[in-house]
């Protein structure tokens, strides 16, 4: 029997650094996802972590500033889920065209 809501593969989560507290990652590894956060500087016992993919983070957060660059998106004029997730594909069409 399977539990409801858990994956069968370890898939990687980026996270922040403000979320790097060990109950967070404990959350995440028993739900099947390896936590990519670096530690603290002052953590006594500290991690190895991922750095290269820890360095997309970047990129996923720039990619979504962007996305907010548009008004629509931004401050959810639509009423309709379908038709908010429908501008936000609209408005990642025209970022990758930029």
């Amino acid at each position: 029997m399977e539990t409801v809501g858990m994956q069968k593969d370890i898939v990687p989560l980026v996270m922040d650094r403000a979320y790097e507290d060990y109950y967070t990652r404990y959350i995440a590894q028993t739900l099947n996802f390896k936590p990519i956060v670096p530690p603290k500087s002052n953590r006594k016992l500290p991690w190895k972590y991922d750095k290269e993919l820890y360095k997309l983070l970047n990129e996923i957060e720039s990619l979504f500033r962007c996305i907010q660059a548009f008004r629509r998106v931004f401050c959810r004029f639509d009423k309709l889920d379908i038709m908010y997730t429908g501008f936000i594909h609209i408005a990642l069409f025209l970022v990758a065209f930029r």
